[in-house]
């Protein structure tokens, strides 16, 4: 007997689909995402408008820069993503995370014409462009930042929250959490008027130049109106001017209803995540990782995927079989196929709820090489482009309003998404080939998938079929 899971969601909805099945009733459509986000991680503004077709025609919605904001210059001015001692050429892809001011450009990606060049062009194909912030942090050396930023702060010494400079010990505590230095990056008093008119100036400079979302860097390390207030702040007022709710002074956030906003919020205990996803969508970090412990094994069942191990409602939440701190950072993903994250962003992609990002890994990169070329500004590899990723990003398109039926075989090898009686995705995490007779909610027939003109039969609410190993197939 094969296993079937199913959300409540997807019941309640398929239930009221099969119910009208009889009459001439339309079946409600369920309440879906549809959009898909491509992270051009360190690719500069040029390579990312030089790509815009490509990303385009991969069936993208949204391209996600890194950092555009003035930042620390390291090692030299050196574009090296990662360098080793002894390299002929020097560099760090992290240096653009360590910013000196808040103004557009920096030497890593492009200047402010360069920017607003990529978002002309991203308007010209249908994209729109998220841009990673990071309002929390300066640069570890913060004697860097620029007089302008000072002076605009009211001082030095008003930058930081009082607990700034002070290395966060336990970061379940919030107070530490919000106002203590992570990492080695200073933290910056993200409630002090002046530190917020001007780093909304920023922001809406980036709107005027063609942003169209926001990725908020370290986003669980600014206060929430109910955390504890640092000695130099008043109100925890920050995210109700940063998503529009309130202004600051003259200045509120241009466009608020027209942008996709979103919060790195890595999960963990004592973090408040519904009170964070009042004001933005959430990163479904403990569902990256369920997944990727699913992937390396081969067996759906080796985590528990049916619930999205989040308490935001998933309509709200931006999901990733891995981003670029679990590559470059921890490394926790960077040893795993391209094969098999492919098909991890299948399964994510065919779902019917979270916002799937696609992280763009380095061109030339290998599990035994993770930098591949070793280049900041370089197009990532073409896993972007390929059959597999272009054609799930278009059923997700396809299967608008359609609920979710998610059936695994019994050894957990392969996956069907089925959405609705509209299409499928058949995916094969195994490393063997696989025949399949499992549920579904297809109408009887013969089809054909997108990708590899394989043929699979449904018959009596079964379809069969076989799949090659670490392939996926779409049918609709």
């Amino acid at each position: 007997m094969k296993h079937s899971i199913q959300s409540l969601l997807a019941v309640s909805a398929l239930s009221t689909l099969l119910a009208s099945c009889g009459g001439d009733k339309k079946a409600p459509e369920a309440v879906t995402n549809d959009d898909v986000i491509l992270h051009a991680w360190s690719w500069s503004f040029d390579t990312i408008a030089a790509n815009m077709k490509n990303i385009a025609d991969a069936g993208f919605d949204y391209v996600q820069t890194s950092p555009a904001n003035t930042c620390y210059v390291g090692e030299g001015g050196g574009m090296a993503l990662y360098s080793q001692p002894g390299d002929s050429v020097t560099g760090k892809w992290y240096y653009y995370y360590q910013p000196i001011d808040w103004k557009i450009g920096n030497y890593l990606l492009g200047d402010r014409d360069q920017f607003k060049a990529m978002c002309d062009s991203a308007a010209k194909y249908g994209i729109k462009v998220i841009v990673d912030v990071l309002p929390n942090h300066t640069a570890v050396d913060h004697t860097a930042v620029t007089a302008d930023l000072d002076s605009a702060v009211g001082g030095h010494d008003k930058l930081f929250h009082a607990n700034g400079l002070n290395d966060i010990i336990d970061y379940n505590d919030r107070y530490q959490c919000t106002t203590g230095k992570m990492g080695g990056l200073p933290d910056v008093n993200t409630e002090n008027p002046d530190f917020q008119y001007y780093y909304m100036k920023y922001v809406n400079d980036l709107i005027a130049c063609g942003a169209r979302g926001f990725r908020y860097d370290t986003a669980k390390h600014i206060g929430l109106p109910s955390d504890p207030l640092d000695s130099l702040a008043e109100r925890n007022n920050f995210w109700d001017i940063a998503t529009g709710r309130e202004p600051i002074r003259d200045i509120t956030l241009s466009m608020p209803d027209s942008l996709f906003i979103y919060g790195e919020v890595l999960q963990d205990k004592n973090v408040k995540e519904d009170e964070y996803a009042e004001y933005m969508s959430l990163t479904a970090s403990a569902y990256g990782h369920a997944l990727r412990n699913a992937l390396v094994n081969h067996n759906y069942y080796a985590d528990s995927l049916a619930s999205w191990h989040h308490k935001a409602d998933p309509t709200k939440l931006v999901t990733w079989v891995e981003s670029h701190d679990t590559y470059a950072n921890q490394h926790e993903s960077a040893g795993i196929s391209d094969e098999l994250i492919r098909e991890g962003y299948v399964f994510l992609t065919a779902r019917q709820n979270g916002v799937p990002l696609f992280f763009s890994r380095p061109a030339g990169s290998t599990r035994d090489n993770y930098w591949g070329n070793n280049r900041v500004g370089a197009r990532g590899n073409d896993e972007f482009m390929n059959p597999e990723v272009v054609a799930v990003n278009k059923f997700r398109h396809a299967m608008h309003g359609q609920p979710e039926s998610i059936f695994v075989s019994d050894n957990g090898a392969v996956i069907e998404v089925a959405r609705g009686n509209k299409g499928v995705a058949l995916i094969n995490i195994g490393e063997e080939q696989a025949s399949i007779d499992l549920p579904t909610t297809l109408k009887d027939g013969e089809y054909v998938d997108k990708v590899h003109d394989t043929t699979f039969k449904v018959k009596d609410g079964k379809i069969s079929g076989v799949l090659t190993p670490l392939t996926s197939y779409i049918i609709y």
